[in-house]
């Protein structure tokens, strides 16, 4: 038995959280799983929605298996303020959001950390597919050991304080890896599938913006009305759909007729305006970004790292120049397509993850 005191294991009732409690329960540590009831949101149940009841089920059943006390954290309200609410806002204010980001850094690996240690436990782990490393500084983040499943990126705000109270045993194993000591354990869950990508959002996510925005005071006003699309001279091209419903990158659903194809460029919430252009418009040579946050001690002035855009970019090298405020600015060896305000931009130097921010804007003229 370790005598390293509790661990609290974040189980969502999906197949990385249970193979995370049972490897730690098989190498004798003291563990107890927590669960957290999130959302249902007035859907149909449905498994991989966000923590909601059908999962947390397979949770209880999988805690049963491995011999461990189960507790589920009712945290709807926390999760609707820290992720909820900015998603549907995001759209509003015509940027992209990213939702798992916010679900990771405010309720995972906050408030459930938190309740963690109310609970007695000095550490939580999680199934994440992340490294955290040893460093001469402290903890490192560094990317998993697959590249396929790597979910660093969505840990980047992750404070080294916090890195020091988490595990991540799944950050050297395949998935393919994962799902046999599943099928060697027997786990009720070895045959799982994935949980949805914005696994709260039943439905569309159209619809589902649409129906919370009604919830809001005035936020109803703009609700139907269609976007002005104009190119980047500011030529009007006709209406669209309204304005919430495109994201910068965007190319199906324009409703612009033209020979070549056409991209998001812009999206100008005050006017209801969508800005359009070809795609060597969409490139940017730079982005701008805000809320910059370092793991471990913040460089002396501008670095040189290789940055991530997006959950699944391949990153590329760039020249990262911190300013006043939390402000911050990246310039790229080569222009990127799709820089879209809301995203992330996460700096990675080989597998360590050094920092990163949220994007405002891109560098260079605008568009319109």
């Amino acid at each position: 038995m370790s005598d390293r005191g509790l661990v609290a294991v974040a189980m969502s009732g999906g197949l990385d959280s249970s193979v995370t409690a049972w490897l730690l329960a098989a190498r004798g540590e003291r563990v107890v799983g927590l669960s957290m009831l999130l959302w249902e949101g007035g859907g149909e149940p449905a498994h991989g929605r966000c923590c909601g009841a059908l999962d947390l089920a397979d949770a209880r059943r999988v805690a049963a298996q491995v011999g461990i006390p189960h507790y589920t954290l009712e945290m709807a309200e926390e999760f609707r303020h820290d992720v909820v609410d900015p998603f549907v806002d995001d759209y509003l204010e015509g940027r992209t959001p990213s939702p798992c980001v916010r679900c990771n850094t405010f309720v995972k690996f906050d408030r459930l950390l938190e309740r963690a240690r109310r609970l007695g436990a000095a550490r939580l782990a999680t199934g994440h597919y992340a490294r955290i490393v040893a460093g001469p500084e402290g903890p490192e983040l560094h990317a998993a050991a697959d590249p396929a499943k790597d979910q660093s990126y969505y840990l980047f705000e992750l404070s080294a304080e916090v890195l020091a109270r988490v595990e991540l045993p799944l950050g050297e194993l395949t998935k393919t890896e994962v799902r046999a000591l599943a099928r060697r354990a027997g786990l009720a869950v070895a045959g799982k599938g994935e949980s949805m990508e914005v696994c709260f959002v039943s439905g569309s996510v159209r619809e589902f913006v649409e129906r919370e925005a009604v919830r809001r005071p005035g936020a109803a006003v703009a609700l139907g009305q269609p976007a002005r699309l104009i190119d980047r001279a500011g030529t009007p091209l006709g209406e669209g759909e309204p304005y919430y419903r495109y994201t910068v990158g965007q190319r199906r659903g324009l409703g612009v007729a033209a020979g070549e194809r056409r991209y998001v460029l812009e999206v100008l919430p005050a006017s209801a305006t969508v800005v359009v252009g070809d795609a060597a418009a969409l490139a940017a040579p730079g982005l701008a970004g805000e809320r910059l946050s370092w793991i471990g001690t913040p460089p002396p002035g501008p670095i040189e790292a290789r940055v991530k855009i997006r959950a699944r970019h391949p990153g590329v090298d760039a020249l990262i120049r911190p300013l006043d405020d939390g402000r911050f600015e990246v310039d790229f060896a080569t222009p990127q397509r799709g820089v879209a305000p809301g995203q992330a931009a996460v700096f990675y130097r080989g597998t360590r993850i050094l920092g990163g921010g949220w994007i405002t804007g891109r560098l260079g003229a605008a568009p319109a």
